[in-house]
């Protein structure tokens, strides 16, 4: 089934449509070069369009039974499960995700789904006591009403449906743009999905567009009351500045520069596999990759004997091939300005234990040792298969480097002592930190999100209940008040 053809439009008011822009979003396969789609770019008077539908549908979908809500949620999770083949080959498609990266995606996608079901249940009211005889007080958790997301082209599916879900779950309406270099599985395979589970027309929209063609108009249009942003923390930055000058709650999501941390005690085998799985899944292209591998300088020489030889088995190649660890980057540009920092960051006195090479969007695994302190590889997200060796001498030291970033997202500490982990993870000034496993984790109820330049918020769980909902305060007085006039 090709989802490519019958999906390039854009999904307004429970409609397919065309955009009528006056240019072509054009979708490629990064594997192959091959076009995929070709989706005209919706204008400003789409994005109106939208949020214009979301407004008046949400309403009575805020209003609706949360357990009639639930069902639609039940019934998307039996579509995902039910074309996960289809699914995971327009994944490899249009993402050039391996078959792992796939199954990672499509199984977190349907864990998120299945919280979704449960926190349509979840919002609750309070009464509490007042100092004034005779009143009541209640307060009420209510949709905050329309919800603008913009996903990202790395794991389009889930990180749309990471937004999308909990959002219509708690009785909002959503408008959704996809990322132009993953418009299907960003955009238009959530909509399809939603449409068939029976999500009423309007409650979910999607435009496919760029901000060359609409400025800021999704940010800036009155009716979303929270843009929920996943991305780079340059476009973050803008988005935040933009939607607080028009009184919008923001939820950023945005990159990370993660340590993984192997301690002199380590399991070294271990934390080889972990460090590898941390690095190169989907290429580097996660935000809780580990860009840097801080190894205690009393096992810096085993680790890496063991850490290189692991990276050269790894196969670079097409994403279709089920024996593929690394397909390719997302586009040529990305690959060529990866390929240019690790040139710069050699030229600049670092050693390359492993130099991967570069053929159009394939980049081969990179592992750099000896990089100098203050190189721009270090402060800096990289978002391919580029990793960095840094040896440190004692847990001091490597807080230190571990936080000697302006990301905070994730990372992880490997170690034989559980609780000498925990304390080494506490210095770590991040929002996620793994003792004894990978950097790369999200789980639905448990609080996902970054400190410092990595975001703003959190996503999953309870979370999601702060992030799409608004407490109203009612008082009741009961008796009669006194009034001073």
């Amino acid at each position: 089934m090709s989802y490519f053809s019958e999906l390039a439009l854009q999904f307004i008011d429970g409609e397919w449509r065309g955009g009528s822009g006056s240019w072509d979003i054009v979708d490629f396969n990064p594997y192959n070069g091959e076009k995929l789609a070709s989706i005209t770019v919706a204008t400003v008077e789409e994005v109106d369009a939208a949020y214009r539908a979301a407004e008046r549908a949400q309403p009575q979908w805020g209003a609706t039974n949360p357990y009639a809500r639930r069902a639609v949620f039940e019934r998307a999770l039996r579509i995902i499960e039910d074309r996960e083949k289809e699914l995971t080959e327009t994944i490899i498609a249009e993402c050039g995700g391996t078959h792992v990266k796939a199954g990672f995606e499509l199984h977190l996608a349907k864990e998120f789904l299945r919280e979704a079901v449960q926190l349509a249940l979840r919002p609750e009211g309070r009464v509490l006591p007042s100092p004034v005889d005779g009143k009541e007080n209640r307060l009420y958790r209510l949709p905050v009403g329309v919800v603008g997301v913009i996903s990202p082209f790395n794991f389009p599916f889930l990180l749309s449906l990471k937004s999308v879900a909990p959002a219509l779950a708690l009785g909002n309406a959503v408008v959704l743009k996809p990322h132009q270099n993953t418009p299907i599985c960003g955009g238009g395979l959530v909509a399809r999905i939603f449409q068939e589970a029976g999500l009423p027309a309007g409650l979910l929209n999607v435009v496919v567009t760029d901000i060359a063609e609409i400025g800021d108009a999704l940010i800036e249009h009155p009716v979303p009351k929270v843009i929920s942003f996943t991305g780079s923390d340059r476009v973050g930055r803008h988005v935040a500045t933009v939607a607080a000058a028009h009184f919008k709650r923001t939820v950023l999501e945005l990159g990370g520069n993660s340590a993984l941390v192997v301690l002199d005690d380590a399991d070294l085998d271990y934390a080889v596999d972990a460090a590898v799985f941390s690095r190169f899944v989907h290429q580097g292209q996660v935000c809780m990759a580990a860009n840097r591998v801080l190894v205690d300088r009393a096992v810096e020489r085993e680790f890496t004997e063991k850490f290189v030889a692991k990276v050269e088995t790894l196969k670079v190649g097409d994403p279709a091939d089920p024996t593929t660890h690394i397909g390719p980057l997302i586009n040529e540009g990305q690959a060529e300005a990866i390929t240019a920092l690790v040139d710069q960051t050699i030229t600049g006195g670092a050693t390359a234990l492993v130099r991967g090479r570069t053929e159009g969007t394939l980049v081969g695994p990179t592992v750099l040792s000896g990089v100098p302190e203050g190189a721009a590889i270090l402060g800096q997200e990289v978002f391919g298969p580029v990793v960095t060796l840094i040896p440190f001498d004692g847990d001091d030291e490597a807080v230190r480097i571990a936080n000697d970033t302006d990301y905070g997202l994730s990372g992880a500490v490997h170690t034989g002592d559980i609780e000498r982990g925990v304390r080494f993870a506490q210095r770590v000034h991040t929002g996620m930190i793994h003792v004894n496993d990978s950097t790369v984790h999200d789980e639905p109820i448990v609080p996902f999100g970054g400190e410092k330049h990595s975001g703003l918020g959190r996503l999953n769980g309870e979370s999601m209940i702060e992030d799409f909902t608004t407490t109203k305060w009612i008082s009741i007085q009961y008796g009669r008040s006194q009034f001073p006039f």
